[in-house]
């Protein structure tokens, strides 16, 4: 079980600001210098408060300090962030647990932190007119106080799970978040049961816990576009660190006899909600991205805000491919290699059209640039576990926009005409489905005799 706690060590992600985000989302889409300059101005921060500023805010919170709270409380963190750090502890009942604790006079840091982004952002636009985030700035002000507040971290993962239970309950016992302590958390304060676990790049433990990766491919795949397409409440900041992956604790196993796995989700601090009709005009625009369908791409393109100039940008820019590839009829015409040659093509596209790049993210609604930045870390997942991007994973996405497509339709026309027209659309998509897992079991033959 070596390595099984990597996860832990990284249990906070940083919160990061809207800065560190935007180099995530555009680290293939803008000049390398843009974003080497972002990360270099905002990353390098990573403060760890002292085990007497831990205690202060144990008593300003709960009146006690942590070994009166506890049988017993690690007073080294096992990881710190820009927002807060984690020490692992024991309940008076003998539980392991993880306990994040806010830096102390984190709100004035995070107003510096603001402050600081706005004048970077203004100095840029002033000395580049065509670098304009100063939207960035007005989300940050919005979001920071909800990422402040742990209570509303706690509420997020328990509404997280309860969506899968009562919206995909095909897959809710495989998706999991650490058990809340509410009487041991407060808005600064968070405990939370400590779970032991891979992290998911970590292929080689995966795989030494019996697991195999593209199992988890597709699991972290079809989770995240039930959040998306289905349950409108999105985790948005799927990187490596917070998720985890570990054996069914029910000991299932596949057809094959490997164990099946769990994902854990960590870090409930920022989510964004998606109203019906943005999460319906964003699944038919996936549906039409995995099928080709260059119709249906401009029409909910234009819908979410792309506009009639912008929508083949907008496509590539989801699905890391030119417009020839995103509307080329081909099965794997979306698959991604991920190798340098690749990163070149996309980096040259992106200086030639970074303009055009800066105006389409101003135009976008809020929740779709965070539906960016999420799709970049799925995107980097995916890359880990599979070593690129997979075309069963498209067709797991594929088939959950559809799904999403026509539970929207019903439940605006209710009428026997319009149920026999989606259960129609429905029969003709598990056979182009059907037809596209034959194309992939061809490739795959394909590749395995050119070895």
């Amino acid at each position: 079980m070596s390595g099984v706690h990597v996860g832990f060590k990284n249990y906070v992600s940083e919160m990061e600001d809207y800065t560190s985000s935007l180099a995530n989302i555009l680290e293939y889409l803008v000049p390398q210098e843009y974003v080497q300059i972002m990360r270099e101005s905002m990353l390098n921060r990573c403060p760890v408060s002292s085990y007497e500023q831990v205690c202060e805010v144990f008593k300003k919170e709960l009146g006690r300090t942590p070994d009166e709270v506890f049988d017993e409380f690690e007073p080294i963190p096992i990881a710190s962030a820009s927002l807060a750090q984690v020490h692992t502890a024991r309940t008076r009942d003998g539980q392991k647990v993880a306990v994040k604790v806010q830096h102390t006079h984190m709100t004035d840091t995070a107003a510096a932190d603001h402050a600081t982004v706005q004048l970077i952002v203004n100095t840029l636009h002033w000395i580049f007119p065509s670098f304009d985030y100063r939207w960035l700035v007005e989300e940050m002000q919005e979001s920071l106080p909800k990422e402040l507040d742990f209570l509303v971290e706690a509420k997020n993962s328990e509404k997280c799970v309860d969506n899968f239970r009562k919206l995909s309950p095909h897959i809710a016992d495989y998706v999991y978040a650490p058990m809340v302590y509410w009487n041991l958390s407060t808005s600064k304060l968070l405990t939370m049961e400590f779970i032991d676990g891979a992290q998911v790049n970590d292929v080689k433990t995966i795989q030494r816990l019996g697991i195999r990766p593209n199992e988890v491919a597709r699991l972290v795949s079809e989770a995240f576009a039930d959040m998306m397409f289905k349950h409108g409440f999105v985790h948005c900041d799927p990187h490596a660190a917070n998720l985890l992956v570990r054996p069914m604790p029910s000991g299932e196993r596949s057809f094959l006899g490997k164990r099946k796995p769990q994902l854990v989700l960590l870090d409930h601090g920022l989510y964004k909600e998606l109203d019906f009709h943005t999460r319906a005009n964003y699944a038919a625009l996936w549906k039409g991205l995995i099928f080709s369908d260059a119709n249906a791409i401009k029409e909910n393109s234009v819908k979410l805000g792309a506009g009639e100039d912008l929508y083949a940008l907008f496509a590539g820019i989801l699905t890391m491919r030119p417009w020839n590839r995103v509307i080329d009829t081909s099965v794997d015409h979306l698959v991604v290699k991920g190798d340098e040659g690749d990163r070149s093509e996309l980096q040259m596209y992106a200086s030639q059209y970074f303009p055009q790049i800066t105006e389409l993210l101003r135009r976008l609604p809020r929740v779709i640039l965070l539906m960016l930045k999420t799709n970049d870390c799925l995107r980097a997942v995916n890359n880990s576990l599979l070593q690129g991007s997979s075309l069963e994973t498209f067709m797991i996405i594929g088939k959950v926009a559809s799904e999403a497509v026509a539970e929207a339709k019903m439940s605006q026309r209710r009428s026997f005409l319009c149920w026999i027209n989606v259960w129609l659309q429905e029969i003709l998509l598990e056979a182009r489905l059907f037809g596209m897992q034959i194309a992939l079991w061809l490739l795959q033959v394909r590749k395995a005799l050119t070895w």
